[in-house]
């Protein structure tokens, strides 16, 4: 079947790690404007992953891009790692560790009751290394200036937080929860809660609503498909 990208098409992509949510959308924009000689077009994603995660990107084009705040309402799973025991100031590798704890004491049934209670609806500070608006500016333009700006805490759900794997100072996870989740957020306050550190080193979202990452295109598949196709009809 023929791509369509003008009408609208609903991509599914596996964000490359240290790319930005935006640049997986302007290099699709950028190619397919260039491929298919367009002067504009209409690209944009449904929720973002921070630079040091990985996985399901759903990035609309032309028309569809009215359906991204359906794909946006939709709960996401991830599967992560965090490290006990430290903190960093953006809430994973982003950043230098600036304080460290002593794990001495915490059992692994300490950490399984924890993650429990942070099932349901909870109140939760996004990272002020984050991608919200504050002042007509990105927070993490402040954080990096050094500028502190206050973030309202956000109610947001936790369907599922089970520990996979514990390694101590290492922790595997799984995450499903509603939109506007921040799963560094989860991390620091999961550290918190145990009177202790935590962040995040890895982070993969492997689901949106029903759409799943297995499905997904990489940024390479992506273009052979495109190539492929047009070269089938031209």
């Amino acid at each position: 079947m023929a791509f369509d990208f003008v009408q609208g098409e609903v991509l599914l992509v596996d964000k490359p790690l240290e790319w930005t949510s935006f640049d997986v959308v302007n290099f699709i924009r950028s190619f397919l404007r260039k491929k298919y000689n367009l002067k504009k077009l209409k690209v944009g994603h449904a929720g973002t992953l921070d630079p040091l995660a990985t996985g399901l990107l759903i990035i609309c084009t032309g028309k569809l891009t009215k359906q991204i705040d359906t794909f946006q309402g939709m709960d996401k799973v991830y599967v992560g790692q965090m490290k006990l025991g430290a903190t960093t100031p953006s809430f994973d590798k982003e950043t230098e560790e600036d304080h460290q704890f002593d794990l001495d004491g915490i059992s692994e049934n300490d950490l399984v009751e924890t993650a429990k209670k942070f099932l349901g609806e909870i109140d939760q500070v996004p990272p002020i290394y984050s991608a919200i608006k504050i002042d007509g500016k990105r927070a993490y333009e402040h954080a990096r200036k050094k500028e502190h700006r206050e973030i309202k805490p956000r109610r947001v759900t936790i369907n599922e937080f089970n520990l996979l794997n514990i390694n101590l100072p290492l922790i595997d996870f799984y995450v499903k929860s509603s939109k506007g989740t921040y799963i560094r957020s989860l991390v620091r306050d999961f550290g918190k809660e145990l009177n202790n550190g935590a962040y995040l080193t890895a982070l993969r979202r492997t689901q949106i609503g029903s759409f799943t990452v297995n499905d997904a295109y990489t940024m390479d598949a992506f273009k052979e498909a495109v190539m492929k196709e047009t070269d089938n009809y031209e």
